[in-house]
């Protein structure tokens, strides 16, 4: 899928497990630091990332978060995350791995996903949802 994810911050969540997947889609979702349903990542959106992200698209869900969604996240993990991290943080200056531990722990998203096994423009929760991302989050913390 051609988005334009270039310099954004982007947060992945896994939605499906690992039952039925080929190998080289785990591996790809282990070196992301994706090792189980419901976790999330914080990445920039360089060559590489959107690479692995399109590689397992039919097991995540992604798009770019906003400031208030990333304060949400930091003060659900217990940091102590100052407004100015999160703002290097969306401007580029620091990567999120410097100020939140990587993977992030979720709570099933309330009212639960609608499907698990539908691309999100077909009425399902997979793949690229833009900043729709913001509100499933919100749900999940």
């Amino acid at each position: 899928m051609k988005t334009n994810l270039e310099n954004k911050l982007i947060a992945i969540v896994r939605v499906r497990g690992t039952l039925g997947v080929r190998q080289e889609i785990k591996e790809t979702m282990k070196r992301m630091n994706l090792n189980r349903v419901n976790s999330m990542i914080l990445l920039y959106g360089n060559r590489s990332n959107i690479g692995m992200i399109n590689k397992c698209s039919d097991f995540v869900t992604y798009g770019e978060i906003d400031n208030d969604t990333l304060e949400l996240v930091a003060k659900r993990k217990d940091m102590k995350v100052e407004k100015a991290d999160i703002e290097k943080i969306s401007s580029g200056k620091k990567s999120p791995k410097e100020v939140i531990a990587m993977p992030i722990r979720m709570h099933p998203p309330r009212k639960g996903y609608r499907s698990i096994k539908q691309n999100y423009k077909a009425g399902g929760d997979l793949g690229y949802r833009g900043a729709e991302i913001n509100a499933l989050i919100k749900r999940m913390a």
